[in-house]
Parts: C-alpha cells; structure tokens; sequence
C-alpha cells in the first residue's frame, strides 16, 4: 500500500486548508484510515480517523468541531477539513492505513504517508 498527502502549507491563525491522502494498492473501502501530527520536539499524536465505510468518525478533542475527516472510496483518498486554524496544530501531518476497527494508538497502523508540513502563524 502507497500512501500519498498533500495539501500543508502556510496559514494565518483562523484560516483553513484541506489535506488529502491518496491510498493505492489494495482495495481502500475496507480500511481505516487516520489522520496523525507531529509538531517540533514532540511525540507524534491521533488527530483523526474513519472507517472503511465512512459512517463512523473519531477526533482527539482539540480538534473536535474544527477539524472534519472524510473520505472518497470511489478515488481512494481521505480529507481532513482544518477549519478555525491555531498556531497549535502547526505540525507535520501523516494519513496511516489500518484494517478493521479505528484506534488511537499509532504503531497499530501498518502503512504511513510522508508527511505534509502545516504551518500556522499567529
């Protein structure tokens, strides 16, 4: 499986982009796919995830109601809406693929996308 994200770049604090990950090399309805950062200097964290089907969503809470995970089966490819930017969510950012069930933890995640670097300014 080949994960790639795009979409980071430079924003002002309260300002919006929308990453993207496109999945290739097995069928993308039956898996999870997670949304996870990591900033300078510190471990990196859950952000956001989806299940294969799309029905069921799962946000850390400093995201929750900013943030929107959602995912297009038909082009194998996963978006994270970041609304209401903060300097805070200044971070590398990295979609990861896993079957079954949506966990938090990143090392059950068995494929990793580059990463793709967000910066907010205040």
């Amino acid at each position: 499986v080949q994960l790639q994200a795009s979409g980071g770049g430079l924003v002002q604090a309260g300002g919006s982009l929308r990453l993207s990950c496109a999945a290739s090399g097995r069928t993308f309805s039956d898996l999870v796919l997670a949304w996870f950062r990591q900033a300078p200097g510190k471990e990196r964290e859950f952000v956001a995830a989806i299940s294969g089907s799309g029905r069921s969503t799962y946000y850390t809470d400093s995201v929750k109601g900013r943030f929107t995970i959602s995912r297009d089966n038909a082009k194998n490819t996963v978006y994270l809406q970041m609304n209401s930017l903060k300097p805070e969510d200044t971070a590398d950012y990295y979609c990861a693929i896993r079957n079954f069930t949506i966990v938090r933890f990143s090392y059950a995640y068995d494929y990793w996308g580059q990463g793709t670097l967000v910066t907010v300014s205040s």
